[in-house]
Formats: structure tokens, C-alpha cells, sequence
């Protein structure tokens, strides 16, 4: 294969005090020195791509001092470039009282805002204010879901559509994604579908959601024979990060969001994950400086991605690492279950396993990923009941499958590289089948 080209992409943030950058400094938060990317290729059902030795672009930060009065910080700006839709990410504690932030995203009159009954007695009063304050022409409507992954169906993304409608929402509307990264797929599709499209805003108030579902376009609704099988690709006009929102986040779900940022270090940012194996027990603690940090470099991983391929036709697959064996789990053991980073770790260990397996990644890799997964109190081995048939019918209708065949997101060579690829032993799967679930 011949090798993939590389270009670099900036990305610029801010950080909005001396007091953040010297809390940086002191617990080696600083971002490691700016390196470039590989290119995305597309591929056919049997084309390997590689990804080498990538790691995020994060120079240090330009430091912006900010009124000694101030009460609120300057946003990071992590820029998700797709040309004509290209959209900012804003990250930073307290966001959702800076109001101007989302009222220059909102075009029309009408907005309605879409969250669930954990989130609304927390944040939608907040949102609501910040929508309305100084702008009276304004009018949002609101609709509260039931909350939880079992919910993600087509009945209850219709009670959006209801008040959608009720509401007499026109094209010019903007819907409002406020909660997590259910709230964000069916808002997302909702407002996809709706009129045949409509503006709308990612306010994400999980881990999970904030460092990976709320950016990058990914809408959808689950089937009962598969997750997030149907949906659509479509970008938010912005990503609004309030870090606050974690505050209240159980910690359950704290950890279950820490897969997704331990994705990032082991398929293309190497640095990223060494920085984690670091700070696990901080960013589990709530650190602020450790999560902000750790926000904003997934960000800019998760950015960098979409803005090379935005619907996945190669590239962007590789954020997928664990997710084929992870989606697996929550089909067959019952969406809510486990939740969907839970599954996600679970099944990256079983990638790592498979990689290991075809002589792909040393000992070294394998002891480490288990090590971290288990620091962020996830699980590192899937239900007892799942079974090696689930496992394969399930699979056998995943996204990735092109022309009858199973492409995987497998670890390949030292730390931070993978690869996407049809183009492995079949052996090697049954194997790690048969070592993670009953046959």
C-alpha cells in the first residue's frame, strides 16, 4: 500500500488565565510540541489504512489575562474546518452564562430546546436565560425526553417531531441539543429530518458527549438489531463545552466518558495517552485543569478527523477502536444496560487482544491499555452472557461491514498507530471470540 500522504492542520485555543496555565504547568498539562497528520483514503471493502505515528497539533496555548473582576473565562476555540459548515467548539467553565455564545448561532425566532428529565431540572432553566436574555424576539419551546440509551428509538425521537410541529417550528427554527450523547444523536436527527433540515446548537453535559458525539455530525436512533443504524450525517451550527455541567455528572458515567478520551492516545496520539496514564486519578477526581485539558486535546483529535473525512469513508472509522466489539455488547445485553463507554472499553481490550493475537502489537501495549482501563474503574471483559454467536450475528450487521466483510479498527506497530482493514485472520477473531464469551 502506498504510504498515506500527511499535512498538518493548526488548530488555535486560548486559555483564559495565569492561574490555569501555571496549574498546567506545575502537573506537566502543557501540550507536547505541534506534529502533523495522515491523510484519509477511501476505501473498498478489502483496503487496509494505515495510520502512523499521528498525534494531535497542540502547541502551548496563547495566553489572554482576563479582568481581575471577570467572574466568567474566555472560551478555548477548537475549530471543526469543513469549509462553508465549519463550526466552532467553545470549552471553558461557566459558558452557559456567557449568553452571547449561543445567541449568534441561532438565525430564526423559534428554538426548541430537546433534553431529558436528568438534565432539565439542572441546566434548561440556565439554557432558556441564555437563549432569551437581551433578545426578546426570541421564543424557545422546550420538550423533555425520558432519559437513557433504551429510549433512543423511533417513538420517542416522534415526541420531538410532535412539538416540533405543535410548535408551528419553521425552517429557520434552530433545535437545541442540551444532555447527552443520546440527547445529541436524536436531536441531531431530528433536526436533520425536520422540514428536511434545520439549524441546530450541541450543548453536551457528559464526558462522553463532550469530547466525542457532540462533535462531528453523527445523528441517530438505535434498532433493535443494532445501534445507531439509522441516522444521518449532519454538523451542528456550533459545540458548546460549559465544563461546569460535569459538576453534577454521576460517577458512573464520568468514567464510562474516560474511554472515549483513552481511544484517542492509542490509535493516533501517543503523547496524549502517556499524559493520561499520568493523570487517570485526577481526571476521575474532577480536576479541573485535568479536564479541561483533556477535553480540549480530544477536541482537537475529534476535529481534526471530521475535517479530513467527514463521512467516514476511511479516516474517520479509526475512532471506532473497540466500538464494533463494544456495540455488540449493548445490542445483545440490552440497550442501558452497560453503559455505552463501558461497553466501548470492554471492547477495546478485545481489539487489543486480536491485535496481539496477529503479532501486530507487542506485550507491552496489551498490559498498559488493561492497566489504564482498569485505574478508570471500566470493565476490561464483557457480560458473562454474551456468546460467541451473539457476538457474530450482531457484528455481521455493523456499520463497517462493505460486500459481506467485517472491517476492524485493529492497533498496529508501536503505541498511537492502527489500522482499518478487512485484510486479517479470520482465526485470530474466533480466537479472541472465544477468550472473551462463552462458545
Amino acid at each position: 500500500m502506498a504510504a498515506n500522504t500527511i499535512s498538518s492542520l493548526s488548530i488555535s485555543s486560548t486559555v483564559a488565565s495565569t492561574k490555569t496555565l501555571h496549574s498546567l504547568q506545575t502537573r506537566s498539562l502543557i501540550p507536547p510540541p505541534t506534529i502533523s497528520f495522515p491523510k484519509s483514503l477511501s476505501l473498498s471493502s478489502t483496503t487496509t489504512i494505515s495510520i502512523s505515528k499521528s498525534r494531535v497539533r497542540a502547541g502551548p496555548s496563547q495566553l489572554i489575562n482576563e479582568p481581575a473582576n471577570s467572574m466568567t473565562s474566555i472560551p478555548t476555540i477548537v475549530e471543526v474546518d469543513l469549509g462553508n459548515r465549519s463550526y466552532p467548539i467553545y470549552i471553558g467553565a461557566g459558558l452557559l452564562d456567557q449568553s452571547h455564545l449561543l445567541q449568534r448561532h441561532v438565525h430564526g425566532k423559534k428554538v426548541l430546546v430537546v433534553t431529558n428529565e436528568r438534565v432539565a431540572p439542572l441546566y434548561l432553566d440556565k439554557t432558556i436565560h441564555a437563549l432569551t436574555v437581551g433578545n426578546p424576539n426570541v421564543t424557545v419551546e422546550s420538550v423533555i425526553l425520558p432519559d437513557g440509551e433504551k429510549y433512543k428509538d423511533m417513538d420517542t425521537l416522534m415526541k420531538v417531531f410532535d412539538k416540533a410541529i405543535e410548535s408551528r417550528l419553521d425552517r429557520r427554527s434552530t433545535f437545541v441539543a442540551l444532555g447527552g450523547g443520546v440527547i445529541g444523536d436524536m436531536c441531531g436527527y431530528a433536526a436533520a429530518s425536520y422540514l428536511r433540515g434545520v439549524n441546530f446548537i450541541q450543548i453536551p453535559t457528559t464526558v462522553m458527549a463532550q469530547v466525542d458525539s457532540s462533535v462531528g455530525g453523527k445523528t441517530g436512533i438505535n434498532h433493535r438489531l443494532g445501534k445507531n443504524l439509522i441516522g444521518a450525517f449532519y454538523q451542528p451550527q456550533c459545540v458548546l463545552v460549559d465544563t461546569d455541567t460535569l459538576n453534577t455528572l454521576p460517577d458512573r458515567e464520568m468514567a464510562s466518558g474516560l474511554a472515549e478520551v483513552i481511544k484517542y492516545g492509542l490509535i493516533r496520539d501517543a503523547d496524549f495517552f502517556e499524559w493520561q496514564e499520568k493523570n487517570v486519578e485526577s481526571l476521575l477526581a474532577r480536576d479541573p485543569a485535568a479536564l479541561a485539558y483533556a477535553i480540549k486535546r480530544s477536541c482537537e483529535n475529534k476535529a481534526d478527523v471530521v475535517s479530513q473525512d467527514e463521512k467516514e469513508s476511511g479516516l474517520r472509522a479509526t475512532l471506532n477502536l473497540g466500538h464494533t466489539f463494544g456495540h455488540a455488547i449493548e445490542t445483545g445485553f440490552g440497550y442501558g444496560e452497560w453503559l455505552h463507554g463501558e461497553a466501548v472499553a470492554a471492547g477495546t481490550v478485545m481489539a487489543v487482544d486480536m491485535s496481539h493475537r496477529l503479532g501486530w502489537i507487542d506485550d507491552s501495549i496489551v498490559e498498559r491499555v488493561n492497566n489504564i482501563l482498569k485505574r478508570a474503574k471500566l470493565p476490561t471483559t464483557p457480560p458473562e452472557s454474551m456468546t460467541v454467536s451473539m457476538f457474530k450475528s450482531i457484528m455481521a450487521v455493523d456499520k463497517k461491514v462493505a460486500d459481506g466483510l467485517l472491517r476492524l479498527i485493529l492497533l498496529k506497530g508501536p503505541l498511537g498507530n492502527c489500522v482499518f482493514t478487512g485484510d486479517y485472520d479470520r482465526e485470530a477473531l474466533d480466537a479472541t471470540l472465544r477468550a472473551f464469551s462463552k462458545s
